[in-house]
């Protein structure tokens, strides 16, 4: 489908005024609140999940990492299995799909069952994100493709503040089979709601091996996948160690990591709509701002955020800036690939997930085998080298 075919498309599609098609936005965005809640619950579960099932925490962190891996690899495979299928079908079953896993964790008698449910929700992971990261092109007019987009992904940042405490509370107070019971029950929820308000979505391309493919020969779509490698692995290298770094480098009381979290995802969800609304200007300059932003914010910490104070702004200033990078890059590869946007957001999620899981375990090695300061000057060295390379990006036309 090309750029001038994606808006007839979108309105033969929606057959409504632009208040349903932004409750059709509204929906995909619960949907993402659901998917990355769902996805970093049980880090706050590990102990409890781990005691209860006699296992490890390191064994526990499977529920972490196992479903982050085959979101991974679901991301360009569900696409290519349904191929031709209405995407409001395909939402609407891996939405029933994490429904039933999350209801399989809370009554799994074992940690085996329990990490088998969690496969599962690695699936309706990468499948929905797959369809869910590029549909603003198909719900808005084209000049609110930006908006829409920071919007969806503003339910990634509401996760974080929001919906993983939230539930790591309820696992607290009630326990963890409850925690999940109230996952499912909100994926219920959504389920209900996508059925509401999504309008049918015909594919507009059947996805094969040899279009994704396709899209690692666009210098566009090809920058964006090394971009988001390396802005996503660097960050999980140094964030999956940022309680360490505000005790030991900053000098916070551990009491306070807590809060200083909160207020990073905060931080992240204002990068989110700050991005957004750049976005709809300048898609390469913002981009390249976030990522040069990111590689100043982490190896600062070295230098000044050897304080409490420096610390807790250096924190903000990384959350600003990571809050724009999915919405960013996400953009970027509709810009580069107006013709495939499924296609593309398939391989962007694929590598996004994938660079989640490579990032944190790099960190952890850096920090076991080196130091804590380490992981800062991966984090950095990354984010550089990403904005290299969006800067190459603009020297050949590739996003503007």
């Amino acid at each position: 489908m090309t750029a001038s075919e994606q808006t007839p498309t979108r309105t033969q599609e929606s057959g409504a005024p632009d208040q349903s098609r932004w409750m059709a936005v509204a929906g995909v965005t619960l949907g993402t609140f659901l998917l990355v809640t769902a996805e970093q619950l049980p880090i706050g579960l590990l102990t409890s999940v781990g005691s209860a099932l006699s296992v490890s925490e390191g064994t526990a962190g499977l529920m972490v990492t196992a479903p982050s891996i085959v979101a991974g690899l679901a991301a360009p495979l569900v696409p290519m299995v349904v191929r031709a299928l209405d995407r409001r079908i395909l939402l609407l079953g891996l939405m029933a799909l994490m429904t039933v896993a999350n209801l399989g964790s809370a009554l799994a008698p074992n940690f085996a069952v329990l990490v088998c449910s969690r496969l599962l929700v690695g699936v309706a992971v990468g499948g929905f994100w797959a369809v869910a990261a590029g549909l603003a092109v198909r719900l808005v007019a084209p000049a609110d493709v930006p908006r829409a987009t920071a919007v969806i992904f503003g339910g990634v940042g509401a996760a974080n503040v929001f919906g993983v405490p939230l539930g790591t509370l309820v696992g607290d107070l009630t326990g963890w089979r409850i925690a999940f019971c109230a996952l499912s029950a909100l994926a219920l929820v959504t389920l209900i709601a996508l059925l509401a308000v999504l309008p049918r979505l015909v594919a507009s391309q059947t996805i094969r091996p040899n279009l994704l493919m396709e899209q690692l020969r666009d210098p566009g779509v090809r920058v964006g996948i090394i971009a988001t490698v390396l802005l996503v692995f660097g960050h999980f290298a140094a964030y999956t160690f940022v309680s360490p770094v505000l005790q030991d480098l900053s000098g916070i009381e551990e009491r306070f990591v807590g809060p200083l979290l909160f207020v990073f995802g905060a931080a992240g969800m204002t990068g989110n709509f700050v991005a957004g609304a750049a976005l709809s200007r300048r898609v390469h300059r913002s981009v390249l701002t976030i990522a040069v932003a990111m590689a100043v914010a982490m190896p600062l910490f070295l230098l000044l955020g050897r304080t409490a104070i420096g610390g807790a702004v250096l924190l903000i200033v990384w959350g600003l800036a990571f809050g724009g990078v999915s919405v960013g890059l996400q953009t970027w590869m509709i810009k580069a690939a107006p013709q495939a946007v499924e296609a593309a957001s398939s391989l962007w999620v694929a590598v996004f997930n994938l660079s989640i899981g490579c990032g944190a375990l790099a960190g952890g090695i850096i920090v076991d085998r080196l130091t804590l300061q380490g992981s800062l000057w991966l984090g950095g060295a990354c984010a550089l080298l990403a904005a290299l390379a969006i800067r190459t990006a603009r020297t050949h036309d590739a996003v503007r």
